[in-house]
């Protein structure tokens, strides 16, 4: 099973609609968000993928979490941290703007993945037996092209896509 990884929208609807696309032609029907959508029209840009979100420091938290809730039953929104087993692979992630829940996440050793955004830079590092991952960014501050991640459950394997250059 292969799922999708994205963050930082900042509603950006066009290259949204471009990882949608990327997503879809991957046959990734899962989502993890990794916070910053932002608004509510954004959020109904993606419940037709069954999405993970964690909220992020700029987003409408109500209008968001309200609007994937209630357009799509098998959308989860934990709050700040996202913690579970998908295909029987542990992963965590949070948005990456309170370093403490990121830092704990890493501490517990507990996750194969522990994914998070807010830099809006790629990352893809091993800390001890745990990948930690940072799709980058599909909308605001830019310090590299729009990316997204799709993480391939089986094999674990990681690929970083670009959506937009600069």
């Amino acid at each position: 099973m292969k799922i999708g990884i994205l963050s930082d929208t900042h509603d950006n609807m066009g290259n949204l609609l471009k990882a949608k696309r990327l997503f879809r032609d991957q046959g990734i029907t899962t989502l993890i968000h990794c916070g910053d959508m932002t608004s509510a029209s954004t959020a109904r840009q993606i419940v037709d993928f069954d999405v993970i979100y964690v909220n992020g420091n700029m987003d409408n938290v109500h209008a968001v979490n309200d609007t994937l809730w209630m357009l799509n039953n098998n959308c989860e929104v934990p709050g700040l941290v996202y913690t579970g087993k998908i295909s029987g692979v542990k992963i965590a992630a949070t948005h990456g703007h309170r370093q403490d829940k990121l830092d704990q996440l890493l501490r517990w050793r507990r996750y194969n993945f522990v994914l998070h955004g807010h830099t809006h830079r790629q990352r893809d590092e091993m800390i001890g037996k745990t990948r930690v991952i940072n799709p980058g960014a599909l909308g605001g501050a830019r310090y590299g092209p729009r990316t997204i991640c799709v993480l391939d459950l089986e094999n674990r394997e990681v690929e970083f896509i670009t959506v937009a250059d600069f």
